[in-house]
C-alpha cells in the first residue's frame, strides 16, 4: 500500500502548483487565447458593419497572427528574465484594454490595431505553459502542461461555438465586452492567487536572448524534430477548421454560425481526452504516444472526407483529429521543457512558431484548394499534412530514446 501512495504522490504537483494554481492557470489559459479566434465565425458580419470589403476581410485573421508571432519572438522568451506573475498580469491587464478597442471600433483602421494587440498579448498563454512547467514537479510535469494545454485547446474550440452563439444573440461586439469582462475577473483572480517566481540572473543582453532561440533548435535535433512535428500536425489542425465552416453553410446544410460552433465542442471532447498524453510522456512513453496519435491523426481525414454523406462519421473525424492533435502537442512540449530547464520559455515561443507557420500554411492553402477542388480537396491536403508528420516521427525515431 505504501507503494501505490508514494507511486500517486508522484504524479502529483509539487509544492509551488496545487491543484487549484493549476486550473486557474488554465482557464486563463482558455481564455486569452479564445480572443484571437472568436474573429473566425464573424468576419462576414464585422465586415458588413465596417464596410470592408470582402477581400480585405481576411486581414483581421492575418494581423492578429502577425500580431502573435511578434509576441511569440519579442514577449514569451522575457519569461526566462523577470518574474512571471509580474509577465502574467501585464499581459491580461493590457488584454483588457485590447478587446476593448475591439468592441468600440468605429473604422476597419482601428478594428486593425486591435486585433495587431490581441494576437500581441495572446502569447500570455505560452508564458503560462512555461510557468507551470517550472513550478511542477519534474515528475508531474507533463500531467501540469497537459492540463494548462488542455485549457488552451479548450479555448480554441469553444471559441467559435461562443462567438456564434452570443454575436447571433447580441452582434459581434457583444462578443468582445463580454470577454472582456471576464478577463477583467481574471485579472483579479490572478492577482490574488499566483505566486511570485523571480527569473534566476541571466547575463547578456536581451537581443541575445533572442537571437539563442533558433540556436536552440539548430543544435538540437529533438527539440528539430518536434517542432517540425508541431507545424505539420497544426497545418492538418487547421485545415479542418478554416474551411469546415463553407460546406456547412452552404446547401443542403445552411447551417447558422452557433450551429457550427457546436462543432467545436465535438473537438473539444477528443482534444481533453487527450490530456493523459501528459502522463504517458512522464513515464517515458512520449515517443510511442506520438506515434500512435499520428496513426489516428491520418486515419481521422478518411472518415472527415465522408462529408456531406455522413455529418455522423465527420462528427467521429473531427473527435479523432482533435484528440490526436492534443497528444502530439501536449508531448512534443513535454520532452522539449524538460531537456533546457533554464530556456523553458524561449524554448516555448520557438516551439509555438513552428505551431504558427503550421497554423497559416495549413489555412492558406486549405483555402485555395476548397476553391479548386472542394470538400475531397481539403481532406486530401489534410492526410497528407498527417502523414508526412507520421513518417517524419517514424524517420528520426532513434534521436530520442528517452521518450
Amino acid at each position: 500500500m505504501q507503494g501505490v501512495a508514494e507511486g500517486r504522490a508522484e504524479l502529483l504537483p509539487g509544492p509551488g502548483l496545487t491543484r487549484g494554481t493549476t486550473l486557474i492557470l488554465a482557464a486563463t489559459a482558455g481564455l486569452s487565447v479564445a480572443n484571437i479566434y472568436y474573429a473566425q465565425p464573424l468576419l462576414d458580419v464585422m465586415g458588413r458593419d465596417l464596410a470592408i470589403s470582402s477581400d480585405r476581410v481576411g486581414l483581421v485573421v492575418t494581423l492578429t497572427q502577425v500580431g502573435y508571432g511578434l509576441g511569440l519572438i519579442l514577449i514569451v522568451p522575457l519569461g526566462d528574465r523577470m518574474d512571471r506573475r509580474r509577465l502574467v498580469i501585464a499581459q491580461v491587464a493590457l488584454s483588457v484594454l485590447a478587446l476593448l478597442t475591439v468592441a468600440a471600433s468605429g473604422t476597419a483602421a482601428m478594428l486593425f490595431a486591435g486585433m495587431v494587440a490581441l494576437g500581441l498579448l495572446a502569447v500570455v498563454v505560452q508564458v503560462l505553459v512555461a510557468f507551470a512547467a517550472t513550478l511542477a514537479a519534474p515528475n508531474a510535469r507533463g500531467k501540469a502542461i497537459g492540463t494548462v494545454t488542455g485549457g488552451i485547446v479548450a479555448g480554441i474550440l469553444t471559441a467559435r461555438f461562443m462567438a456564434g452563439m452570443i454575436a447571433d444573440l447580441g452582434g459581434w461586439r457583444a462578443v468582445y465586452g463580454l470577454s472582456a469582462g471576464a478577463t477583467l475577473v481574471m485579472l483579479g483572480v490572478l492577482a490574488r492567487s499566483l505566486p511570485s517566481h523571480p527569473a534566476p540572473p541571466q547575463g547578456g543582453r536581451y537581443a541575445d536572448a533572442l537571437r539563442s532561440i533558433p540556436l536552440l533548435f539548430i543544435r538540437d535535433p529533438v527539440l528539430l524534430v518536434r517542432g517540425v512535428l508541431a507545424a505539420l500536425i497544426f497545418a492538418s489542425f487547421s485545415t479542418l477548421w478554416t474551411t469546415l465552416v463553407f460546406p456547412l453553410r452552404a446547401a443542403p446544410f445552411a447551417y447558422s454560425h452557433g450551429q457550427i460552433g457546436l462543432f467545436g465542442l465535438v473537438g473539444l471532447a477528443g482534444a481533453l481526452a487527450a490530456t493523459g498524453a501528459g502522463r504517458l510522456a512522464d513515464r517515458g512513453l512520449g515517443q510511442w504516444t506520438t506515434g500512435g496519435a499520428l496513426v489516428i491523426l491520418t486515419a481521422s481525414w478518411g472518415a472527415i472526407a465522408l462529408l456531406p454523406r455522413s455529418i455522423l462519421l465527420l462528427v467521429v473525424g473531427i473527435l479523432l483529429l482533435d484528440l490526436a492533435v492534443q497528444a502530439v502537442h501536449v508531448t512534443n512540449q513535454s520532452i522539449i521543457l524538460a531537456r533546457h530547464p533554464e530556456a523553458r520559455s524561449r524554448l516555448v515561443g520557438g516551439y509555438m512558431v513552428f505551431y504558427s507557420v503550421g497554423s497559416a500554411i495549413g489555412a492558406g492553402s486549405a483555402t485555395m484548394i476548397y476553391a479548386q477542388a472542394g470538400w475531397l480537396g481539403v481532406s486530401a491536403l489534410g492526410a497528407a499534412f498527417s502523414a508526412l508528420a507520421l513518417g517524419v516521427w517514424a524517420g528520426t525515431l532513434t534521436l530520442d530514446r528517452s521518450g
